[in-house]
């Protein structure tokens, strides 16, 4: 996450005079690394990645030796991963290109890593001049990040598995909120993986999650009847991605009561039922590897 990496560029400032970052600022094609990653480098360690590879090894290398020459203003160098181009090969042949900016961070940048860390900003701004918290006067402007997790995963179902998928997706950037109706559940309040966990009555969900292309539904409550009273309290809104857990019985028949009942057949086949990519889960962490899996594959798509 963009925080994390700023709390653990600022540890790495205190003790060093100078760490060169790299931000990728643009990528085409099937390029490794993608607008956002970043990493930063000392004389002996670096942190974070824009992309990996032979790309990332001769970069750092490169990084390092800026650390021995004077300070600079901020530059990009391209890196096209294709041997016939005739300038700015990576060394990689994966197709595609990315573009990276440069920034020599001195003691003076903690200012602005505090600015990142302690002010309720939606932005960074990366520029030939700097980076800055606020859009920079007379700027080239390479890179506008946002601070904020944009996806966000409603997990409806604080147990076992809840538990599991909340600690999956924590490696990755989602926002997570777990939803439960039970008061003083174990492995509700073991959660510290959750963004946000509430225990609300499930007669009233559609109030606590909003419609939207970045919203994540899954379904993993206690059982049947529950399910039963989510789904049809969910199923008219809409959602990125909605999924839910149970054996494929289970789902048949409660997808046959919905459609007596005159639920639309359409909607009811947007629904990831059963959850998860089918790799014969068995345990929890298992089966929620599989619907992060699924919702990785939902996301990333076109």
């Amino acid at each position: 996450m963009v925080l994390d990496f700023y709390a653990k560029l600022k540890e790495q400032l205190l003790h060093e005079e100078r760490v060169i970052l790299m931000v990728v600022i643009d990528n085409e094609g099937s390029s490794p690394g993608r607008r956002g990653f970043k990493m930063f480098v000392t004389k002996s360690q670096m942190f974070g990645t824009i992309g990996g590879g032979i790309m990332e090894h001769k970069l750092v290398e490169y990084a390092q030796r800026l650390l021995e020459k004077p300070v600079f203003d901020p530059f990009v160098k391209k890196q096209i991963h294709d041997k016939s181009a005739i300038k700015d090969q990576s060394g990689m042949i994966c197709s595609g290109q990315q573009t990276i900016a440069f920034y020599d961070c001195g003691k003076a940048f903690l200012l602005v890593i505090e600015k990142i860390l302690n002010q309720n900003n939606d932005f960074i701004f990366y520029t030939n001049k700097n980076i800055e918290i606020n859009e920079v006067e007379n700027a080239e402007y390479f890179f506008k990040e946002s601070t904020q997790l944009v996806q966000k995963v409603y997990i409806i179902g604080g147990g076992h598995v809840g538990l599991a998928l909340s600690g999956v997706l924590a490696k990755l950037n989602f926002e997570i909120h777990v939803l439960d109706h039970r008061d003083n559940l174990n492995t509700m309040n073991a959660n510290r993986f959750a963004h946000f966990r509430e225990t609300i009555d499930f007669e009233q969900i559609e109030k606590y999650i909003p419609d939207g292309d970045s919203i994540y539904v899954v379904i993993m409550s206690f059982g049947y009847r529950t399910d039963d009273i989510i789904l049809r309290r969910l199923i008219n809104k809409n959602f990125k991605y909605i999924g839910m857990l149970g054996s494929k019985e289970k789902i048949a028949t409660l997808f046959a009561n919905m459609m007596a009942d005159n639920f639309d057949k359409d909607r009811l086949a947007k629904v990831y039922a059963p959850i998860g990519v089918d790799i014969k889960s068995e345990t929890a962490y298992e089966i929620a590897i599989s619907v992060a899996a699924q919702i990785i594959s939902v996301k990333n798509r076109n």
